[in-house]
């Protein structure tokens, strides 16, 4: 081959149905079968030096079912050139070359920020640097004198990148209808407070009016139309406020837990000094985290334990623990607990296992706390029984060095 920067190569190939034309090099054609399914298109970008090479390459993926339409390149100015100005669906790299290494491909393709497969071929490769190709990102690696498994390698190659490209569709639609039922919730919730606020202000000069002044049944419905549109506002208020979990897109920072929990603590100290509760608590570690939401975990669970009592006043216990470079938090508490069977039904956003009447609330706090946890790249769950107290646990993911923290009581 010529010493040019970039040659294309578009190889005679056989056409299913005509027996009479077959390329001289294809020994795998065979005219009398035109029923058989014709051969694959591909488009490849070939590092290769060697003419002699590049057709035994070439014969190889038609042998294997191939229609190969290919640039061959023998420099990395010409690759990166070539990559960014043309689609394909393979590299095949020769891995050493005069003045460059195939590997250099993989680090082009990176800086450029396209996802191509690369299958390495080498006349000799030891297990030590087949081994790296792997890691570096290489998709498969092929001996020249084994390039019976260059089209099974590059057939898996390009069925992994489609799979690939799917699932990244599959994440993009997922994000984006996840944005757009955000927005729409907030823009109904923001929308219909205004209308709700006049309804219930309304409702309520009605009952203050007139209470006493009409009969027994209108003094009832009156009560009932402003018990809906106070609780209506509630809901329409709460639903704002989980469109609105991650939605301001505040960097995260490093935050002291300690801080976090007397800044819930602090929300709660009406709640906590009326029903005698007794907090016992470790010393909390510092994570990478947004304060205000993370306080709001905290505050949502304690209250949770606060509400949902038993007889004896509440005793809740904080702490947490590196595990496999992930902070567990869990608080503890001494109350009604709940059943196993409903352990994941809690989380969901408006559902409650108990009437209001029983215990006051939307239903929402459990569904915030879980949002705010996955978005930190954490999980929620709960350890419990009906009768015994629940241990609420969350994790944050341990980010740089862990910090070295005593955890005594």
């Amino acid at each position: 081959m010529n010493n040019s920067t970039a040659a294309t190569l578009k190889p005679q190939l056989y056409e299913p149905g005509d027996g009479a034309r077959r390329h001289p090099n294809d020994d795998n054609v065979a005219g009398s079968r035109p029923s058989l399914p014709g051969p694959t298109k591909l488009r490849a970008l070939v590092v290769e030096d060697s003419d002699a090479d590049l057709e035994f390459l070439v014969r190889a993926l038609r042998k294997g079912g191939f229609e190969p339409d290919i640039d061959v390149v023998q420099s990395a100015a010409d690759f990166a050139d070539r990559v960014c100005k043309n689609r394909y669906e393979i590299v095949l790299a020769d891995y050493g070359l005069p003045g460059w290494n195939g590997m250099e491909t993989l680090e082009i393709l990176r800086r450029e920020g396209l996802d191509i497969p690369v299958v390495m071929v080498s006349g000799s490769m030891g297990e030590i640097k087949a081994v790296e190709c792997i890691k570096q990102g290489a998709a498969d690696y092929v001996l020249k004198d084994h390039l019976t498994r260059l089209p099974h390698a590059v057939r898996r190659a390009v069925a992994d990148k489609q799979l690939r490209d799917e699932h990244r569709r599959s994440q993009e639609d997922l994000a984006r209808s996840n944005r757009d039922l955000e927005q729409f919730a907030y823009v109904a919730s923001h929308d219909l407070q205004e209308p709700l606020r006049m309804v219930a202000t309304y409702t309520q000069l009605l009952a203050e009016r007139y209470r006493g002044k009409l009969d027994e049944n209108a003094d009832k419905y009156i009560h009932y139309a402003v018990d809906g549109a106070l609780r209506m506002q509630t809901l329409v208020h709460d639903l704002l406020a989980f469109s609105r979990v991650g939605s301001k897109g505040t960097a995260l920072k490093l935050t002291d837990c300690n801080a976090v929990v007397e800044a819930a603590l602090k929300n709660l100290h009406v709640a906590v000094q009326e029903s005698g509760t007794q907090i016992i608590r470790s010393n909390l570690p510092s994570v990478l985290a947004d304060s205000s939401q993370l306080t709001q975990v905290f505050q949502n669970l304690l209250g949770n334990a606060i509400k949902f009592r038993g007889a004896a006043p509440p005793v809740i216990r904080i702490r947490g623990e590196l595990v496999a470079r992930e902070w567990v938090f869990s608080i503890a508490d001494n109350g009604i607990g709940i059943a196993p069977e409903q352990a994941d039904i809690i989380f969901v956003i408006f559902k409650r296992l108990h009437t209001r009447t029983e215990y006051p609330g939307s239903g929402i706090g459990l569904a915030i706390c879980k949002k705010i946890v996955e978005q930190h790249g954490g999980r929620i769950w709960v350890e419990s029984e009906a009768g015994l107290g629940s241990t609420f646990k969350f994790t944050i993911p341990a980010g740089g060095e862990p910090e070295e923290i005593d955890f005594l009581e």
